[in-house]
């Protein structure tokens, strides 16, 4: 039986924080842009850009550039936008991003969604990696389960909880990273202006034109260490 795997990269224009964070623009590109680059070096059977009808003229053309599709769904239940969406590509294993975090890393994603399929697990993600860089590997026909059993609105719109809370109903496999990848405590998401300009700094000191790594950023990391980490 054919497991069909795809990217979906969930990304909403309206933060309220910081507005149309995922469109800023580090060393010339737009973050979405650079977490699309990074994701691209993923083997995979479909990747698509998960938006609202609000966000999706904006998002269209960096997602054509970057050999993405574009999937218009509901605003606020995520859930659902990704249980759509999975439906409309055939997909059976999903790859769950946020168009926010420009340092996701192609390898721990490829190894976790290995891993993923060789434990036949619902829910699979690594710990003590810089949070920013990792992903989720889900499976389709759990999100139906979780779309369908819970009318929490805090589970429709996080996506994955409701799996993780139900330990008995779903096979969760998530465990410390590869020991290259950890560095617990720190942080590379793209949240609010001083995130912003943080991660700027990062990408000024070592950015050389290709997706930076994990094993690229950690040294950075350690030697500058933000006040809250």
């Amino acid at each position: 039986m054919s497991n069909r795997t795809g990217i979906f990269l969930q990304v909403r224009l309206g933060s309220s924080r910081l507005p149309g964070k995922a469109l800023l623009e580090i060393e010339g590109k737009a973050i979405i842009t650079h977490a699309m680059q990074a994701l691209s070096a993923v083997d995979i059977d479909c990747r698509a850009i998960l938006t609202d009808s609000s966000s999706a003229n904006r998002l269209k053309p960096l997602a054509a550039a970057s050999g993405f599709s574009l999937f218009e769904g509901a605003a606020e239940d995520v859930l659902d936008r990704y249980v759509s969406a999975a439906a409309e590509y055939g997909v059976d294993t999903i790859i769950r991003a946020t168009g926010d975090n420009p340092l996701v890393d192609a390898e721990a994603a490829g190894l976790i969604l290995q891993n993923h399929i060789e434990c036949n697990a619902d829910y699979s993600g690594f710990d003590d990696m810089p949070l920013g860089t990792g992903v989720e590997v889900l499976k389709t026909s759990a999100l139906r389960a979780a779309a369908n059993q819970s009318d929490d609105s805090y589970d429709h719109e996080h996506v994955s909880p409701y799996l993780y809370k139900n330990p008995t109903l779903f096979k969760i496999n998530r465990f410390r990273a590869p020991e290259r990848f950890c560095l617990p405590g720190s942080a590379v998401t793209v949240d609010t202006p001083d995130d912003f300009e943080y991660i700027r700094g990062l990408y000024a000191a070592l950015y050389k034109g290709k997706p930076l790594t994990i094993t690229d950023i950690i040294p950075w990391l350690r030697e500058n260490r933000r006040a809250h980490e």
